[in-house]
């Protein structure tokens, strides 16, 4: 006798055997409702822990600190980082400073040229070395009669330009002997026309071992320049009395040495002057 389909069957003797069949198609959905489950857990899971440990890794409160809970890692945020410092900030003046003083201001006007005016403040020693030429010191004059250290029209020159003084000193070497003279003046412009203007010349300045020279018509060398207040004045040429043509180039060497040497003197003079003013003190 059987029932519907799934039922129990009745077997031998009236016993009832159960459906196999339908027990194990029951049995294998369980199964599969159970798998299921276990599935969707698992992966519900997982969702779970992965969402708290991103949380954890970028979880950031308002004051800009990042870490996990309690223990995270406080960082500073902009607006706590300091803006003083205790080191003081660096300061620059506005104001630039004062150029160093120009040596020549100090020998282009008599009320700043104050050092004092000698012979060996501008022709020192016994002798005169440039380079491998040594020359030996004569006589030396200083006078305020600026025309009688002269020859020819410089004399009158000299004075109408306002001459205070010529110092004169005289050099020789082999022969040749050179008078050079520097003239005074108080300003740089009267010195310059005075250089300008030259005509006639220095008269020579023998003695001490140096005869007479570049006297009675002979041809001798001369030149003038000027510096600051100073214009200066050379005559050059031979104790023998010959005259000086262009070909004679030791006579030019021992004018151009004194010339150059002069011209040095005066512009040391100036950077002394200089070199005092820019080191006193102010106050």
């Amino acid at each position: 006798m059987s029932f519907g389909q799934g039922g129990p069957s009745w077997g031998p003797g009236g016993n009832q055997t159960p459906d196999w069949a339908a027990l194990a198609e029951a049995s294998a959905a369980r199964s599969r409702r159970k798998k299921w489950l276990l599935i969707g857990g698992g992966a519900l899971a997982t969702a779970v822990v992965a969402a708290i440990v991103a949380t954890a890794v970028i979880s950031t409160d308002n004051s800009g600190s990042t870490g996990t809970g309690k223990n995270a890692s406080q960082l500073p945020g902009p607006a706590d980082l300091p803006t003083d410092s205790a080191e003081p900030e660096p300061s620059f003046s506005t104001v630039a400073p004062p150029p160093p003083p120009d040596p020549k201001d100090y020998i282009s006007d008599v009320k700043k040229d104050r050092a004092p005016l000698t012979v060996d403040s501008f022709y020192p020693g016994r002798k005169l070395t440039m380079g491998d030429r040594v020359y030996a010191k004569g006589a030396t004059n200083r006078t305020t009669n600026c025309a009688s250290t002269t020859q020819g029209a410089l004399g009158s020159i000299l004075a109408n330009n306002g001459c205070d003084q010529v110092i004169r000193a005289t050099y020789s070497r082999a022969g040749v002997a050179v008078t050079v003279g520097v003239a005074v003046f108080e300003t740089e412009a009267q010195a310059k026309k005075a250089a300008q203007q030259a005509s006639g010349g220095l008269a020579s300045l023998s003695g001490s071992g140096v005869p007479t020279f570049c006297r009675g018509g002979s041809v001798c060398r001369r030149t003038a320049n000027s510096y600051g207040r100073y214009a200066y004045f050379t005559v050059g040429g031979f104790t023998s009395g010959k005259n000086v043509t262009t070909a004679d180039k030791n006579v030019y060497a021992v004018g151009d040495d004194l010339t150059n040497f002069t011209f040095r003197q005066i512009r040391h003079r100036g950077e002394v002057q200089a070199s005092a003013a820019a080191t006193a003190p102010t106050g």
